[in-house]
């Protein structure tokens, strides 16, 4: 072969690579709907329970999107704080959490929106203590330890029970630890006491035979809220709205079949089925709209956490609602 000849080969494979990558470099530039392969994705974060987990395990928000040519794709996280981190980072489009991660994600700048809320379930939170603790009132805490998962709903609860028994926040020691590792802390007696949410509490309860010290009744709503981020629910109002619309008749199918319920998510967690009835029997059914007294109890626990310093600034919740109704 020539000297001319291996040239001419040379600059057609340097000529073919430079369009190749030009071409790739386009195609990730360009919407999916323009290349016609990729699919409209809604991708949801849930955690080990209530009514988003229903929902994934009956199936019907696929079947429903699908006729949209929308693939619905699920992610579990441990808890609420770190879900709205996914949120607000753009690795989930929509999830549940309890009433406080709102305001952490809101005060760290989340670009996130409330689009409905599941009604007040006080009981199905509470702090703990092991069965043979000397701990018998909210005010035996001062100066003891209790676990918790930071800026998650039993923060909130925390802090008011605190406030009834007239001890100070900072008159106790705060240890912060997700669910898993509080319950090993709690089981090795690292921290006198354990304020948690089911199902975790359920089993806490039936496993290890915790007492309650007390629960959110009569202290807290601990409301469930469903949250998007706002520049898909802006962009996807449709989407938003069918999946209230399956929540809705998942809630109606649970408020009347709490054993069902009870199998699907013990299926679906890995959990003991006594442990999820226990914890299915507490919770509340029934997704709403954002109302103004929602947004003003939300708004309590907002000005709650900046008297104390626990959020950067202080927020207005309802510069976290969408401007339009869904």
């Amino acid at each position: 072969m020539t000297s001319r000849h291996q040239n001419r080969l040379s600059r057609r494979r340097s000529l073919g690579l430079l369009f190749a990558t030009a071409a790739g470099v386009l195609a990730a530039g360009m919407p999916g709907a323009a290349l016609g392969q990729a699919k409209a994705v809604l991708r949801i974060g849930y955690q080990k329970y209530g009514t988003l987990t229903l929902l994934k395990g009956r199936g019907t928000l696929e079947k429903r999107l699908a006729a949209k040519g929308v693939e619905v794709k699920w992610t579990e996280f441990p808890a609420g704080p770190v879900l709205l981190e996914g949120l607000n980072v753009g690795s989930i489009d929509f999830g549940t959490v309890g009433e406080a991660p709102p305001i952490f994600a809101q005060a760290a700048g989340a670009n996130l929106v409330y689009v409905g809320n599941e009604p007040p379930s006080p009981s199905s939170e509470a702090i703990v203590v092991p069965k043979d603790s000397k701990i018998r009132t909210l005010a035996d805490l001062k100066g003891k330890r209790v676990a918790l998962n930071k800026g998650s709903n039993v923060h909130f609860l925390l802090l008011k029970a605190l406030e009834k028994a007239g001890v100070g926040y900072r008159e106790i020691e705060t240890v912060f630890l997700p669910p898993a590792d509080a319950r090993a802390a709690f089981e090795r007696g690292s921290v006198d006491a354990w304020a948690i949410w089911d199902p975790f509490l359920a089993a806490a309860e039936k496993q290890l035979g915790a007492r309650v010290l007390a629960d959110g009744k009569g202290l807290v709503s601990n409301h469930q809220f469903y949250l998007a981020a706002r520049p898909y629910a802006e962009k996807n109002a449709d989407v938003v709205r069918i999946v209230i619309e399956e929540l809705a008749k998942v809630d109606e199918w649970g408020r009347n079949n709490l054993k069902e319920v009870a199998q699907l998510l013990a299926a679906q967690t890995g959990l003991d089925a006594g442990v999820v009835e226990l914890a299915a029997g507490r919770y509340a059914y029934g997704v709403k709209p954002i109302t103004v007294d929602v947004v003003a109890e939300q708004q309590k626990v907002a000005d709650a956490f900046s008297a104390l310093k626990l959020i950067p600034k202080p927020i207005v919740v309802k510069d976290a609602l969408l401007s339009f109704k869904l």
